[in-house]
């Protein structure tokens, strides 16, 4: 099987990577079921890359149908250990505008219908998460997003909404008066099970729209955001492709461990199959 150190996902009007060379299709198979698509390896400016459409390509999933953990499952099991996920996001300040690019640190969670965890079934393990998102990865974004001079936002919280409708008005005026930066529908999960995997994992967020708690927009719409998304996606290829460049071949941060001390069960009552389930997550840690 191909391997790969760093995956993109790519949301939302990105359902391919440009400049992908030797690219080959990847069709993993884990225990949690299918990936959303298969994963696409290849190199991208000189270092070994496997990309994953979120939604499919031609984008057939909702964000509540997709299967998060065979998502991450699947690049863990590509070797993979930094994730870039780019993801269309509402944007819920007038100064986060609209094409602009936000690198969000913190998340609050307004899901209902999903699975954000790899445990259970007799392995209780419950991992840090004040800090969501990989320090080391949202530095390299935002180098990439100033040399391109893409304005971006550095921080900030992305809700997660349960979608596929968007917000009504109350739920964003809501929204806002939290404190609520950027609201979106996919990466809460993403983020959560990729720390897990002990993946280190950051969000290029594309801003499409004012959800529709402006006054002087129109309420958000699927052709408003494939419009803004058209400007978007050309800049966060080149942010992708400079930051893949850029990322440090050494990890340093605490994503790399985040299972070192999450276990509680007793490791003598952790049933045979959960063990061999999750062998590929935990089994450094059950020997």
């Amino acid at each position: 099987m191909a391997k790969a150190k760093i995956g993109v996902i790519g949301g939302s009007g990105l359902y391919s990577m440009p400049g992908l060379e030797k690219a080959r299709e990847v069709r993993i198979t884990t225990p949690f079921g299918k990936p959303s698509d298969a994963y696409i390896v290849g190199m991208l400016e000189g270092r070994r890359v496997a990309f994953l459409a979120r939604h499919g390509r031609g984008h057939v999933i909702t964000p509540s149908e997709l299967n998060f953990r065979a998502n991450i499952y699947g690049f863990k099991k590509l070797g993979v250990e930094r994730i870039i996920s780019v993801s269309a996001v509402g944007s819920l300040r007038e100064d986060f505008r609209p094409t602009e690019m936000a690198l969000p640190t913190q998340f609050v969670d307004r899901t209902r219908q999903r699975i954000s965890t790899f445990f259970g079934g007799g392995l209780v393990a419950h991992i840090g998460f004040d800090s969501p998102v990989c320090p080391t990865v949202v530095e390299v974004l935002a180098d990439a997003c100033a040399g391109f001079d893409v304005p971006f936002h550095k921080g900030g919280t992305y809700l997660c909404m349960e979608g596929p409708a968007f917000s009504t008005q109350a739920e964003s005026n809501l929204y806002r008066s939290w404190g609520m930066d950027i609201i979106g529908m996919t990466s809460l999960q993403e983020a959560k099970l990729a720390r897990e995997a002990e993946i280190c994992y950051a969000v290029l967020a594309m801003v499409t729209d004012y959800d529709c708690w402006h006054p002087d927009h129109d309420a958000v719409t699927v052709t408003q955001v494939l419009d803004y998304l058209s400007r978007n996606v050309e800049n966060s290829q080149k942010i992708v492709r400079r930051a893949v460049l850029s990322l440090p071949e050494a990890r340093n941060c605490i994503c790399a461990s985040a299972l070192a001390h999450a276990i509680l069960t007793d490791r003598k009552k952790i049933p045979a199959a959960t063990k061999k389930k999750l062998a590929l997550l935990v089994g450094k840690y059950l020997k």
